[in-house]
């Protein structure tokens, strides 16, 4: 469903014969894993207005892949950030996060195309006065409805530094405009047991230079109180091949 744009001073070093495809910019991650032996680089820069006085910035979040084999890609999450408040600003280098993502099934009628993406992260909880390894998981789908049209869609957990869950959906609609351009609207939540329900939309477009290279652009709302107020997010992603 996802492709991407992509710097054209690097397009004469880069040369594959499959598309490029992208867990960015939408929050629906893609069915499909990099090919064996290649390295996928996923890098976003965003500004999230969270309420009336905060500011956050992802300066950026990059997510590096690498094909394994021809059904399990490794993940590696990590991301620089900035708040903004009326007191203070904080820049901080989140924990990294470690993780991997396998294809199960493939697409067949109405049967989706299926991928499972595992993670975890290391974080420091106050509350359990210890270190804490913070597990995710979440099933991808994806249904082609057309060859310009298919609906990807996200069922998931994760869990904070005190271990207290959340639960996630996606639901995406990709459309292709042209062989380049493509553009997607999206609805995505997370639910907690102890909390109220966070509900967002967003939308936005990649352009696809060459195989190998994307760029992506996006703006969304949030539906619920609990919600960001909106966010503006930028993309640049590119894959290498690494071993013959």
């Amino acid at each position: 469903m996802k492709k991407a744009l992509i710097f054209l001073l690097f397009s004469k070093f880069l040369y594959s014969q499959e598309v490029i495809q992208l867990d960015r910019p939408d929050q629906t991650e893609t069915v499909f894993v990099v090919p064996k032996n290649f390295l996928q680089i996923e890098s976003g820069f965003m500004y999230e207005k969270t309420n009336e006085t905060d500011k956050h910035f992802h300066l950026p979040t990059v997510l590096w892949k690498y094909g394994l084999n021809d059904k399990v890609e490794l993940r590696v999450i990590t991301e620089f950030s900035k708040t903004i408040t009326n007191s203070e600003n904080v820049y901080q280098l989140q924990p990294i996060s470690l993780g991997f993502k396998t294809a199960l099934i493939e697409e067949k009628g109405i049967i989706p195309k299926i991928s499972f993406i595992g993670k975890a992260e290391l974080r420091k909880s106050e509350i359990l006065q210890r270190k804490t390894i913070t597990p995710a998981f979440r099933f991808t789908f994806q249904n082609n409805i057309n060859d310009k049209t298919s609906l990807g869609y996200n069922l998931g957990m994760f869990w904070n530094e005190n271990l207290q869950e959340t639960y996630l959906y996606t639901f995406a609609l990709g459309k292709t405009i042209t062989p380049q351009l493509n553009y997607f609207v999206e609805m995505y939540g997370f639910i907690s047991p102890d909390q109220p329900a966070d509900h967002r939309i967003n939308g936005g477009f990649t352009y696809l230079v060459n195989n190998d290279f994307m760029v992506d652009t996006s703006a969304g709302i949030g539906l619920s109180e609990t919600s960001a107020k909106y966010f503006i997010s930028l993309g640049i992603s590119y894959r290498i091949k690494l071993f013959p």
